[in-house]
């Protein structure tokens, strides 16, 4: 299915010059003079590169059909990362590239959602929210929880990630993964 510079989305899946690459992000541009254009980083799903491109407004692309599957993080080694569907029991593991920056995030037993384009895996989603412990931060002291003052903490992924004052070593922490931001303390 041909798919327009208007329907671009962050995510999706498209053809360019024959090679599976998925919209970082795009702008639409309308210059004083000339016609309409559109910016857009694309990162190539084979090689992980990275490039920015420019199209013209209107320009159509192939649309490659893209595909969630649900599947529970079992545990990480020097191959990778090891996945198993729940449904039929199959593993499948994964080179760190792939992981990329949601391996901070993963935690045994956790369900991630693993992205494939086509027949291609093109990344790994963590849960929205996790629940993590902290295993290593710089003590609080009383009267610290007033004035909204952060410091950093390291979790037991290994991710580090602003907290307020008052969290101590052996807390567990709500963290938003989209962006690692702090949520509450459980």
């Amino acid at each position: 299915m041909a798919i327009s510079t208007a329907d671009f989305k962050n995510g999706k899946a498209i053809l360019i010059d024959g090679k599976p690459c998925v919209i970082i992000e795009f702008q639409h541009v309308k210059p004083g003079k000339g016609g309409a254009f559109v910016r857009t980083k694309i990162r190539d799903i084979r090689t992980g590169r990275v490039n920015d491109l420019t199209f013209r407004s209107g320009e159509k692309f192939d649309e490659i059909r893209m595909d969630t599957k649900e599947m529970q993080f079992l545990y990480s080694d020097d191959d990778g990362f090891n996945f198993m569907d729940t449904s039929d029991y199959n593993q499948v593991s994964l080179p760190a590239e792939k992981v990329g920056d949601a391996a901070k995030w993963l935690k045994e037993n956790d369900i991630a959602s693993l992205q494939y384009a086509g027949d291609e895996l093109i990344g790994v989603e963590p849960p929205m929210f996790v629940e993590l412990e902290v295993v290593e931060t710089e003590p609080g002291f009383k009267g610290d929880t007033v004035q909204g003052g952060s410091k950093p903490a390291t979790l037991e992924t290994g991710a580090v990630v602003q907290v307020p004052m008052f969290v101590n070593t052996g807390d567990v922490l709500r963290i938003d993964t989209r962006d690692g931001r702090y949520i509450t303390r459980i």
